[in-house]
């Protein structure tokens, strides 16, 4: 079986903050859990700006946020108010509906500043798609990390090279975080059934195949060579095949709309609705937080 390579597009998130966004693809809606992969950055904020995501909603997922450089404040309707910073986790289960902020801190607008990180959603599995909301941080200290000659891993979440994260993962998840010093080498062993690799900067060869920053690639079901031709920083990405239900197929494991996440399109209907009517019984509001984003 060969490589899928997944190419990126370029959106912009206002300020000229932009993002790559490598899922979802038409190659690959998912992998594993991963329904969502965005590469923010690297965006240099003057001083006076910074990263504004207003409240928006978010049904059926929980969203990860891992930065590598900067800081985000975030905000929920749980009364959640939590710096992330680099090497943290923000794990955020919507579940059956949660509402949330992402600011920059105000001392670092004051002076300026640079943000740099990748923000992903995982779908939950069909038990847990109405599940109660929930929060939890993991501080960098707390993540497992693995070294060896040129290579240093972080698990993120779930389980990887021996390692199991302390993050509350609902279904089997493969989620680390790289990094290889030039002509070093490692493998990615076949520990969960579907991967992604993603080079965040850096270049490297998986079996030979070349990857650049930007690029991501869907690894067949065999360990896998991974060698840097120079210093590199990647992710990897997967985990068990999402559950189905009755409107799902492999190719399509879940319906997406904006923010919402769900098995049925019925489900992402009453989420529009209520949304739109700003029902606060299916969505509270942010504490301190106004202007919530509607849904466009």
């Amino acid at each position: 079986m060969a490589f899928i390579r997944l190419a990126s597009h370029t959106k912009d998130l206002g300020n000229g903050f932009m993002v790559r966004r490598l899922l979802p693809a038409a190659a690959a809606r998912a992998v594993g859990p991963f329904v969502f992969f965005d590469h923010m950055g690297p965006a240099d904020f003057p001083p006076g700006q910074g990263l504004d995501v207003r409240p928006h909603p978010h049904i059926g997922l929980a969203t990860v946020t891992y930065l590598f450089e900067g800081v985000i404040t975030h905000r929920d309707s749980l009364g959640t108010v939590r710096d992330i910073r680099p090497g943290d986790v923000n794990w955020m289960v919507a579940g059956r509906g949660i509402v949330h902020s992402e600011r920059s801190p105000q001392a670092l607008r004051a002076t300026g500043h640079r943000l740099h990180g990748i923000q992903t959603w995982m779908a939950l599995p069909l038990a847990d798609e109405e599940a109660l909301p929930d929060f939890v941080h993991v501080g960098a200290a707390g993540l497992p990390e693995v070294r060896s000659a040129g290579v240093h891993l972080r698990i993120i979440a779930g389980d990887a090279f021996g390692q199991t994260s302390p993050v509350p993962v609902r279904s089997r998840t493969l989620y680390v975080a790289g990094e290889i010093e030039s002509t070093a080498h490692m493998e990615v062993p076949l520990e969960h059934e579907e991967r992604a690799l993603y080079v965040v900067s850096g270049s490297l060869t998986a079996d030979g195949e070349p990857l650049n920053p930007g690029d991501m690639l869907v690894l067949p079901p065999r360990p896998v060579r991974l060698r840097a031709l120079e210093a590199v920083r990647f992710m990897l990405i997967g985990g068990d095949p999402l559950d189905l239900g009755p409107e799902n197929t492999a190719e399509h494991p879940r319906h997406m709309r904006w923010n919402f996440v769900a098995s049925r399109q019925e489900r992402i209907e009453q989420a529009v609705q209520a949304w739109a009517r700003q029902d606060p019984q299916a969505f509270p509001p942010v504490p301190g937080e106004t202007d919530p984003i509607p849904y466009p």
